[in-house]
This record gives structure tokens, C-alpha cells and sequence, in this order.
């Protein structure tokens, strides 16, 4: 039995992560349109299919993915995140790679 996200019954919650997109992509100084937005949040989608994330982690993640697209991160960085989600057996696990991410304090 797999589960997946399944945030119809939110149908306000798809089109809340792509506005919230968009809206980061305009204060990071690279407005994105529709259609890379769509992508991203595609992505992200896919990368969570595994799980039954709530929201907030589904924004984080796609929230990474928008930061490693605007910054033109290395393609090995972004297929590391990638796979690490993928591995990832449960959402705290997901939070705790974000968080990893962004700790300035790592070694």
C-alpha cells in the first residue's frame, strides 16, 4: 500500500504553493511564469509521492527547489536533494534534510 499526496480534498492548497512561488521567485529578484512554477511544484509532487506530507513540508521542499533553480545550483547538488527526499521514510525525515541544508552551523 503506498501512499500519496493527495491534497485534492485542499483544492486550495495547489494553487496557495504555486502563488507562494511565484511570490518568492518576485522577492529573490527572478519573477518565474506559470509554466516554470507548475514545474517546480511538479517536482516536488513527485519527489513526496512516497509520503502524505502536509502541506508546510510540500512548500519547503518546493520552496528548495525554487532557491537551487534561481541560484543555478550545480546539477549534482540538485539530484542529491533529490534522491536524499526520495529516500526519505517519513516526513520528519524530509524536515530534518531541509533543515541540514540550511544550517549554517554544519561542519
Amino acid at each position: 500500500m503506498s501512499n500519496h499526496i493527495s491534497f485534492e480534498e485542499e483544492p486550495d492548497f495547489h494553487l496557495s504553493i504555486q502563488e507562494s512561488l511565484q511570490q518568492l521567485s518576485v522577492q529573490l529578484g527572478s519573477p518565474l511564469d506559470e509554466t516554470s512554477v507548475m514545474q517546480i511544484y511538479q517536482n516536488a509532487s513527485e519527489l513526496l509521492s512516497h509520503l502524505s506530507p502536509s502541506p508546510l513540508t510540500f512548500a519547503r521542499v518546493a520552496g528548495t527547489l525554487l532557491v537551487y533553480q534561481l541560484q543555478n545550483t550545480e546539477p549534482e547538488e540538485i539530484k542529491w536533494f533529490n534522491n536524499q527526499v526520495k529516500q526519505c521514510l517519513d516526513e520528519e525525515e524530509v524536515e530534518e534534510l531541509i533543515e541540514s541544508i540550511y544550517r549554517t552551523d554544519a561542519l
